[in-house]
């Protein structure tokens, strides 16, 4: 078990939430003596305690295993801080607030690095009614696609998983969405302003005075 749980995890997590080995040994129902031995490193917690002891420190099991904690202050603020993650085994689309420790298929995941889009990246917003109409410009072959569309908000996230040989767009209730996220399988995260999303093919990609007027006007409308 020591790969999996260390002494000086425990260690920290119990001095964090100010309990000493006695307190955290009778929740456990085991005693202090083996609680001292975890965290000295002459013993391990038995596995069928794992789940108890991420319990009473109020985090998961993945985090007591990786030594993560999750600062959870404010769920609001951290949707906000939102993370996205791709197993690059079943292609499966995870999300987190903030920091976390995720797994799949036994491989932890490291969180995704959004860059801005660019001209081989053009994605196109438009507001229609209560909601944002938003398509990519991109191939979506078996081996080139679009994996996931996404919105943030300060109160939710909204996410549409896309498929290869289908329309790389999506329909995205508007409430407040403060950035848009794209995930190529080939060229990895992108991510946008909504108000940023109106491009002109015919001048280029960041130079349009047009542009910059329809972002102008968006601002003051939907800011």
């Amino acid at each position: 078990m020591n790969q999996y749980v260390t002494g000086t995890v425990i260690k920290e997590l119990r001095e964090k939430n100010s309990m000493t080995q006695l307190q955290l040994a009778d929740r456990l129902g085991v005693s202090d003596k083996t609680v001292s031995k975890w965290e000295t490193g002459k013993g391990y917690p038995d596995i069928t305690l794992l789940e108890p002891i991420a319990g009473i420190f109020k985090i998961s099991v993945s985090e007591l295993i990786s030594g993560i904690a999750v600062e959870n202050v404010n769920v609001s603020a951290n949707m906000l801080r939102s993370n996205f993650y791709v197993c690059p085994v079943c292609g499966n689309v995870l999300h987190s607030m903030g920091e976390a420790a995720i797994h799949c298929h036994g491989i932890q995941l490291n969180p995704l690095m959004a860059e801005p889009t660019d001209e081989h990246h053009m994605i196109f917003i438009e507001r229609i009614e209560d909601e944002y109409y938003v398509r990519i410009e991109h191939s979506m072959t078996k081996e080139h696609y679009i994996s996931f569309i996404a919105a943030v908000s300060p109160g939710d996230v909204q996410l549409v998983k896309l498929y290869p040989e289908g329309n790389a767009e999506a329909r995205l209730k508007y409430r407040g969405v403060k950035k848009i996220y794209f995930y190529c399988n080939r060229d990895g995260l992108f991510s946008v302003d909504p108000v940023k999303g109106v491009d002109d093919k015919e001048h280029g990609y960041d130079d349009s005075m047009e542009r910059r007027e329809l972002e102008k006007v968006a601002d003051i409308l939907f800011g």
